[in-house]
């Protein structure tokens, strides 16, 4: 017993992140059996190894650090996947939006703060920290659709760096003016206002600077040399310590937030042909510390809050939930943008997450906010992580009415829809003895491309936006979602098919996939695409047919031109 205690102080890393992963595994697993997003087992992960429930508890100092971890991994992840013309392209609508948004917020903050009988420096500080979106729950949002790469994707990341540049110069600017929000005589003159301002503007301008001039040779030159070397180890460790080490340099040297620094490496780095690659070797441990941070969120609530404080729990909620979305659809709208886009704005930013736990801690710190008002910030940003799946669930029922109102209103002859792209779960018109392809990629494609050339019947499921409106031009039958949802592969017509081809590459989906189609079709012949033994066998175990190695195929089509041409010098020999 007394080793073990000895284990538990000396090792309060590996105890934080075993006990962590572990809860947030099981109760993950239940909630995706209870069909809840899994993020709200982790969060619960999270408040089971809290300070505040009864049982071991973890380090929350060590909690927070490797969540930040998670944020910049997901940051350079996104920034992979952007360029500096996609952030430019969104300037006109992301800083407006993002200024009037937190504006509102803000006032909003002010007001319920007042009745709380708060000072102004408290409700300003209140109210500037449920302005700002988290990162992680907005990405997490965002890539579970696949609507990164998309206009409305585009436009909520580039919100969200305007978000976080504006936090960045509220944490410069807070204790310089405390004094004179706290009604000091002396507290603030314009000088300790103007300098900290002009002096973060100055750094910020500094690194954008250094990392368009010096980073976008370096990083690049420095990634390609490590590819060369053919070294997978080294090309993993080469992105890491870019990724991590810029982010860290960043915030070092230019006083800039790790996510900030991290986007702007991930940015830089997808102007070479190396960065897909790049993405793919981040991932397993972005994922697996973007969990950590739900749990290190759940770690900082009190549930007895919801029982002490319902009413301003409530209108915190509200704040967050309603009135920053409700800002956001605006001024989207009155940019020209459709309602789609302004929804999946609203929704995206109807959360506050990291940057808003810095705030009030600082708030609370300089004697500004009250503690109750950062309990009521942390209660705010568990419940609205907690209901933003729920928001997305709506937006994407929104999409399915909108998108199944276009196509009646196109073809008013129900029998006529043929070649329709529809929403999400929506029904096509009645196929039958139809190919089923899931997925539109590169290899999906390719296959759809050689299907109709065969005369083939094909129902495509998609869930990117842009390859929809692809399929739509190209007069294709699809179905928008993710193929692993309920009721996605019924809308297909499944039950009819006379195959089911999987042609995306994640083989955990794939099998998800290929197990439901199997369920409603026992007879229907599946084929599915793996990267590995593991992945095929993993397949196979859930009901496909045949599934295709790529490696394999690459391997015999090699040993078959080898063979073509070791054979014509001995057939020209004998001729």
């Amino acid at each position: 017993m007394p080793h073990n205690r000895d284990m538990d102080h000396n090792t309060p890393l590996i105890s934080t992140i075993v006990a962590g992963l572990v809860l947030a595994f099981i109760l993950g697993v239940v909630a995706q059996r209870l069909r809840v997003s899994p993020l709200v087992g982790y969060l619960l992960a999270g408040v089971v190894i809290g300070p505040f429930t009864p049982g071991y508890v973890a380090d929350q100092k060590l909690a927070n650090e490797l969540a930040e971890i998670g944020i910049i991994l997901l940051m350079f992840g996104v920034g992979l996947h952007f360029s500096l013309k996609d952030l430019l392209s969104v300037r006109a609508i992301a800083i407006p939006g993002a200024v009037v948004q937190i504006s509102v917020a803000t006032a909003l903050g002010v007001g319920l703060g007042h009745m709380l009988g708060w000072s102004f420096g408290g409700g300003l500080v209140f109210g500037l920290a449920l302005s700002v979106a988290s990162t992680v729950v907005l990405l997490r949002a965002l890539q579970e659709r696949r609507l990164i790469d998309s206009d409305r994707g585009r436009i909520a990341v580039g919100w969200l760096i305007v978000e976080d540049l504006a936090m960045v110069l509220t944490l410069v600017l807070l204790p310089a003016v405390a004094g004179l929000l706290k009604g000091e005589a002396n507290g603030a003159s314009w000088d300790s206002v103007a300098v900290p301002i002009a002096l973060t503007l100055g750094k910020v301008a500094a690194f954008v600077a250094f990392m368009l001039v010096v980073g976008r040779r370096i990083i690049p030159w420095m990634l390609h040399y490590v590819a060369h070397t053919g070294s997978r180890e080294l090309f993993r460790l080469a992105v890491l310590a870019i990724s991590l080490g810029v982010a860290f340099g960043a915030a070092m040297l230019f006083d800039v937030s790790f996510a900030l620094g991290a986007f702007f490496a991930g940015m830089i780095l997808s102007e070479s042909e190396l960065s897909q690659r790049a993405a793919n070797e981040t991932l397993p441990l972005r994922d697996a510390f973007a969990v950590l941070f739900f749990v290190s969120v759940g770690m900082l609530v009190d549930p007895a809050i919801l029982i002490r404080e319902p009413l301003p729990v409530l209108a915190t909620v509200l704040i967050i939930v309603f009135g920053k979305s409700l800002a956001a659809f605006l001024i989207v709208r009155m940019f020209g943008h459709p309602n789609m886009t302004a929804l999946t704005i609203s929704a995206s930013l109807a959360q506050i997450g990291e940057f808003s736990f810095i705030l009030a801690s600082l708030g609370v710190s300089l004697a500004l906010l009250p503690e109750r008002g950062r309990d009521l910030v942390l209660a705010g940003a568990i419940i609205s992580i907690l209901l933003n799946p729920l928001m997305f669930a709506l937006l994407d029922r929104f999409g399915l009415r909108e998108t199944l109102a276009k196509a009646k209103a196109k073809t008013p002859d129900p029998d006529a829809a043929v070649n329709t792209t529809l929403g999400a779960g929506a029904k096509p018109a009645h196929h039958d003895g139809h190919v089923v392809l899931i997925g539109y990629g590169r290899v999906g494609s390719t296959v759809g491309a050689a299907l109709r050339q065969e005369g083939a019947d094909v129902v495509v499921i998609e869930n990117d936006a842009e390859r929809l409106a692809q399929l739509q031009r190209e007069g294709i039958t699809a179905v928008g979602g993710n193929a692993a949802a309920p009721d996605m592969l019924e809308a297909a017509e499944i039950a009819g098919a006379r195959g089911l081809l999987v042609a995306i590459p994640d083989a955990f989906e794939g099998g998800q996939i290929v197990a439901k189609a199997r369920a409603l079709n026992a007879a229907l012949p599946i084929i599915a695409r793996a990267h590995s033994a593991e992945e095929v066998a993993h397949l196979k175990s859930n009901g496909a047919d045949v599934v295709i190695m790529g490696e394999d195929e690459i391997a015999r089509a090699m040993l078959a031109r080898l063979a073509a041409g070791a054979a014509r010098p001995a057939e020209s020999a004998t001729a």
